[in-house]
Formats: structure tokens, C-alpha cells, sequence
């Protein structure tokens, strides 16, 4: 198992391996507890089928889910599985899918383990990728927990709302205008809590 130029190129740029040596990367593909896989299309990871390691995608998209809202597309570079890590809790593990042929850097929970407490570069990349995703999602969260229209719209959807009424209908079961319906879905769209 071996990593290519143009991946050791992707990992060096992304966030957990940023300032690491081509050398130590080169030498991380062939250590137990790291391997590369291919998935051609399907589910990768979920609640019911999931390992505790953390992903990196090196070519394809991955697409993730939390139940049936689709949270965002990942792209080469990108990790997945960090949720899951750590925890116990399986249930809230999201669930990733390939959209086609793809290939990710997979590592075991005890690799990790021994890259956080060996080499001081990827432990720091690690927190300051984790403190991104918590600063990501406490946003998303003030956005669903905010008051007004686009409040109430997040909050009817995530309860799994009926997607197939009218604008009419939904304007009415919200107690809100048209306009101020189509605003809150723009600015739901544009903070990228749905997708239209």
C-alpha cells in the first residue's frame, strides 16, 4: 500500500497533516492501523456500520447525512469519522456515502492514539480542526435556535415536516407571510443549512 505524489500533495495541504514530512506520510501507509480503501458507491459509514477511524478522502465525494438531512458533501482532503471517534455512542455517528468511486485514507483509533501523542504537529491539527467543527456546528445550532421565520421554518423541517404541501399551506401552518417565508428559505440556504 503506498500513497502517490499528488496524495501525499492532498494530505500535506489538508487539515490534520499540515507542516507534516512527505517521509512520515509515506511511511504512515504502510503502518498497522492505516489503510487505503476504495468505495465504489454506497454507504461508507453509519451508525449501524461504522469503525472507530478517522477518514481522509483522497479522490470521489463523500456525502454526509444525519438521518435524512443531508449535512454536506466531502471532497479530496477532507475527514470524516471524528464523531465516532472518541465515542461510545455509536447512534451518533452520521452517515457518509460515496456518490461514486472514491478513495480514502482510513486510521484505526490506536494509530490516531499514537500519531496525537508522538508528533505535536498533527495533535495540534487535530484540536484546531475539531475546535473548527465546534465552532461550525454552534453556529448551524444558533441558526435553528434563532427566533422568527427562519426559526420556525428550521425547526419545522428538522421535526420531518410535511415536504409536500404548498407554500400556501406551510405559510399558514407557520403563521408567517410569503415573503417572509421565501427570505427564510434563501437564508437558510445561504448559511448552508438545506439545500433547494
Amino acid at each position: 500500500m503506498s500513497l502517490s505524489r499528488s496524495e501525499i500533495s492532498l494530505l500535506t495541504a489538508g487539515p490534520l497533516f499540515r507542516g507534516v514530512s512527505e517521509e512520515l506520510l509515506q511511511a504512515l501507509a504502510g503502518t498497522e492501523g492505516a489503510s487505503l480503501v476504495r468505495f465504489d458507491s454506497g454507504v461508507v459509514y453509519s451508525p449501524r456500520h461504522f469503525r472507530r477511524s478517522l477518514g481522509v478522502v483522497l479522490s470521489g465525494q463523500l456525502q454526509v447525512a444525519k438521518g435524512s438531512l443531508a449535512v454536506s458533501v466531502l471532497g479530496p482532503g477532507d475527514l470524516f469519522g471524528a464523531a465516532a471517534l472518541y465515542s461510545d455512542e455509536p447512534e451518533f455517528a452520521s452517515t457518509v456515502t460515496a456518490k461514486g468511486p472514491s478513495r480514502c485514507l482510513m486510521l484505526e483509533q490506536p494509530l490516531v492514539d499514537r500519531l496525537l501523542a508522538e508528533h505535536s504537529q498533527i495533535r495540534e491539527n487535530y484540536l484546531r480542526y475539531l475546535t473548527g467543527r465546534i465552532r461550525f456546528l454552534s453556529g448551524r445550532l444558533q441558526a435553528l435556535a434563532q427566533p422568527g421565520v427562519e426559526g420556525k421554518l428550521a425547526r419545522y423541517l428538522l421535526a420531518g415536516g410535511d415536504s409536500s404541501c404548498s407554500a400556501t399551506e406551510l405559510c399558514q401552518r407557520l403563521g408567517v407571510s410569503r415573503a417572509s417565508l421565501y427570505r427564510a428559505f434563501a437564508a437558510l440556504e445561504d448559511s448552508g443549512l438545506i439545500r433547494r
